[in-house]
């Protein structure tokens, strides 16, 4: 039986709008350099811990432009967000097959919980694993998943928009699944070794022979 790790922001949910806002509120609250919704949108995916070292340099900037962003979204950026098309149906699916399925995200985990619960989809991982002081790049937030459920890597794919999830899928020796509906692009997937790559959620039920 296949594992599945899905990625939350540009996988699960197009949560674009809240991400966006909450970059703009940082960056007029800090008066950092004004930036494009094409340029916020490179964004979407790194943890903000590696975002902001694009600005700061010391550690104390970088935790201040996080709490900061955290102010917004706390408070309306998790609220400003939607399934995509056919996740719904997908995770219906999954559940009905009795998959295995669990969030590994970059978004903070509580911040993560709370947006899941929020869209009342929760109920359908096993484990959601995000984002903390300690724990915060890709890759390990991947491995503290597979180490905390004792997962079959043979068995396991990371299903994720961005290379960020490729990366941390090979760097896990497990598959990876890379979907075109979010953030990243086809291309860049692939050059960061995409064993699969899926257009719309159904095309995961295809795989799966479900």
């Amino acid at each position: 039986m296949t594992t599945l790790l899905f990625d939350l922001d540009g996988t699960l949910v197009n949560s674009s709008k809240g991400i966006i806002n909450a970059f703009r509120y940082t960056i007029e609250r800090l008066d950092l350099p004004t930036h494009s919704d094409e340029q916020l949108l490179e964004y979407i995916g790194p943890p903000l811990e590696a975002t902001f070292t694009k600005f700061y340099t010391e550690k104390q900037g970088v935790d201040k432009a996080i709490k900061t962003f955290r102010e917004y979204y706390n408070k309306n950026g998790v609220y400003e967000t939607e399934l995509y098309s056919g996740i719904f149906t997908l995770l219906n699916d999954l559940k009905k097959s009795s998959h295995p399925i669990y969030v590994t995200t970059s978004k903070n985990e509580p911040m993560a919980n709370l947006m899941l619960e929020n869209l009342h989809i929760k109920e359908y991982f096993t484990g959601v694993y995000g984002a903390l002081p300690n724990r915060y790049h890709k890759a390990d937030i991947i491995d503290f998943a597979i180490k905390s459920h004792s997962l079959d890597k043979k068995t396991t794919i990371i299903v994720g928009d961005t290379i960020y999830d490729m990366i941390g899928g090979k760097k896990n020796n497990i598959r990876t699944l890379g979907v075109t509906w979010g953030f990243g692009k086809e291309k860049d997937l692939i050059i960061n070794g995409a064993d699969i790559i899926c257009h719309h959620p159904k095309d995961i039920k295809k795989h799966l022979k479900l």
